[in-house]
């Protein structure tokens, strides 16, 4: 016997419509990617292709076949990034809300449920840019997500998921930060590495 309304999502409910919504922790790391592919990393790969082209024969020369298939990956991810920057709509889940905005479930949210077999979860719902498994943030798009959202603590939903119709009990929803894993320089960066050869460079001197 289920508790409150039943929801389905409709099949027709929007997908993103060309905002990104997104929360500030989410496009932040977002702007440190752009700023450290576009200042840092582009730059570095851009002096090693300078160099690989001048010792020769660049079609048997891999440094520069590499830089060349690195910078076009930098610059298709720059502007990926610079895409969704400019098309984000952002969303904090700590602002204040009242009335059904603060008690059901909408972007932002952390919500608490129970499946068929009492097993409880906890997700946060975000941005397609921000999603974390690991730490449970989920999109606002995926079946889960748009299963749970406008529901309320009482309500069961319907989720429609590949391996089956699963039917969940919302437990209760709240509005919380939502922490994000903070953009890190990739390993092995070509900026890093040239950050590294110019600590370790021997000199004539002493």
């Amino acid at each position: 016997m289920f508790k409150g309304s039943t929801r389905k999502p409709k099949a027709d409910e929007p997908a993103t419509q060309g905002k990104n919504y997104i929360t500030p922790g989410g496009l932040q790391r977002l702007k440190d990617e752009f700023h450290f592919l576009l200042r840092r990393e582009r730059p570095a790969v851009t002096a090693v292709v300078t160099w690989a082209a001048s010792n020769g024969d660049r079609s048997e020369n891999a440094d520069y076949q590499y830089g060349k298939r690195r910078l076009r990956q930098i610059d298709g991810r720059i502007r990926f990034l610079r895409k969704r920057i400019e098309a984000a709509e952002v969303v904090d889940p700590e602002t204040p809300r009242t009335g059904q905005a603060a008690s059901r479930a909408f972007f932002g949210a952390t919500v608490r449920y129970a499946n068929a077999a009492g097993v409880e979860r906890v997700v946060s719902i975000v941005g397609t840019d921000e999603v974390d498994l690991d730490r449970n943030h989920i999109s606002w798009v995926s079946p889960l997500g748009r299963a749970l959202l406008k529901s309320a603590a009482g309500d069961s939903v319907v989720l429609q998921a590949p391996g089956g119709t699963e039917y969940l009990d919302v437990l209760e929803v709240c509005y919380e930060r939502i922490p994000v894993e903070p953009f890190r320089e990739p390993p092995g960066s070509e900026s890093s590495s040239k950050e590294s050869s110019r600590r370790v460079i021997p000199t004539d001197e002493g």
